[in-house]
């Protein structure tokens, strides 16, 4: 039943939407018919996956299939890489637990999954999947066919490798179509990383894997209008065919797998080295503030300043004010290091720390590439897909980043305002 939890992340949808209508280029040109469609493509979307039996079946079997895909990466990575990856030890083990490395065991899986892409892209199969995601946003949300394309490509390929797809139409695109592009990049991610937050949240999030894929799918639409409102649409966008002939393509199978792994390889490089990196800066920020006196008992940390800033905001996204700081904290993790840093931190916490509804919630505010490393991976996308709108990318970006993580944000509140009993809990 709908109750006061529930209307409290009404006040999340009300405080982007706010946040975005306050930062927008044109106040008076508030897209309210597409906010209206967006809001209801988020909830059928959700009522279609969780509500529809043969649909909630299929998200529950994505538990097994993402079991299976973690199970036949390490075999290959033990392959490699032997007791590291947490194959037989050739010495006692005291804790089991913490043979779960990161390097060794989320990583490979994106290297996997973007081969398995490709492959599946060249088959057609992805193909056909991105194309009818592509008529849905074209249909009910007013896009023209190759923005409307790039977007259902960004929901399962990432947020620079979505845009190659209509790499012939970036120059042509209005700067509300390319800021948008943008934004539903940061909103979204990719396919491979969906697989790898699902297997580390497994055991922290009940049925995690259709959580995150759900998240990914409904932050579409949210990008899209939050986009919308910070930068309208230009009066010449008119609707448009699609244009096959720039999709992308590969020679055979055999190339998309070698190509997909190399794509995949430089994913898993920036993943890694940006991780350790943000972490480093963290931890080096951490030690600077550690010499200033403690502050309610404790010392000042990055982390604690981050839960009071967001606080209210995790608040209106349906979250209780006792678990708000811990939430806040997340959301800030998010944005300013990454959202694989947020989720380890989230399975870090003591499970009286949140409640299962408070743990799902903040599955869909952190599922988005939105956060300040994204700034510099979108400019270096660009200018190599468009290197004529260099200046225009770099002028919109951090408005994008914005837009981004407050789309995951609008995403947790709908799916906060929903009936708990829609997700089995």
């Amino acid at each position: 039943m709908f109750g006061i939890e529930n209307a409290q992340s009404l006040c999340g949808l009300a405080v982007t939407l706010g946040l975005c209508w306050a930062i927008s280029e044109n106040r008076r040109r508030f897209p309210w018919r597409l906010a209206l469609g967006a809001v209801a493509i988020q909830v059928g979307l959700v009522l279609l996956l969780f509500g529809a039996p043969p649909a909630r079946s299929a998200l529950q079997a994505m538990s097994g299939v993402v079991d299976g895909l973690g199970t036949a990466t390490q075999a290959g990575t033990r392959f490699v890489f032997g007791f590291l990856a947490g194959g037989d030890q050739p010495y006692p083990v005291g804790e089991a637990s913490l043979l779960f490395i990161f390097g060794f065991r989320v990583l490979p899986v994106i290297l996997v999954i973007c081969a398995l892409s490709a492959l599946l892209w060249h088959w057609r199969i992805l193909r056909w999947l991105t194309r009818g995601f592509g008529v849905l946003f074209q249909k009910t949300m007013g896009l023209r066919g190759p923005p409307a394309l790039a977007v259902a490509a960004t929901v399962f390929m990432g947020q620079v490798e979505g845009p190659i797809f209509i790499r012939a139409y970036l120059e042509r695109l209005t700067r509300s179509e390319l800021f948008m592009l943008l934004a539903v990049g940061m909103a979204c991610v990719s396919g491979s990383t969906m697989v790898a937050y699902a297997l580390i949240l497994k055991g922290v999030v009940v049925n995690a894997a259709a959580h995150v894929l759900t998240a990914s799918l409904i932050s579409a639409p949210a990008g899209v209008l939050l986009a919308r409102v910070i930068v309208p649409p230009s009066e010449r966008e008119r609707s448009e065919d699609f244009d096959h002939g720039s999709l992308k393509d590969y020679a055979s199978s055999v190339d998309a797998l070698i190509t997909g792994t190399s794509d995949g390889l430089t994913i898993v490089l920036n993943v890694g080295a940006t991780l350790i990196v943000v972490v480093a800066l963290m931890a080096m920020a951490d030690q600077i503030l550690a010499l200033l006196p403690p502050v309610a008992g404790a010392p000042p940390s990055i982390e604690r300043g981050l839960g009071l800033v967001f606080a209210p905001l995790a608040w209106t996204l349906g979250i209780r004010w006792s678990e708000a700081p811990a939430a806040g904290s997340l959301l800030g993790v998010k944005l300013i290091l990454t959202e694989f840093t947020a989720f380890f931190k989230l399975t870090q916490l003591s499970p009286a720390a949140f409640s299962e509804r408070s743990r799902m919630i903040m599955t869909y505010a952190l599922c988005g590439f939105g956060n300040v490393a994204s700034v510099g991976i979108n400019v270096a996308g660009y200018s190599v897909l468009v290197p004529s709108r260099k200046a225009e990318v770099i002028g919109l970006v951090w408005k994008a980043l914005a837009a981004g993580f407050l789309a995951t944000c609008m995403t947790a509140s709908v799916v906060g305002a929903l009936p708990a009993r829609l997700f089995g809990s």
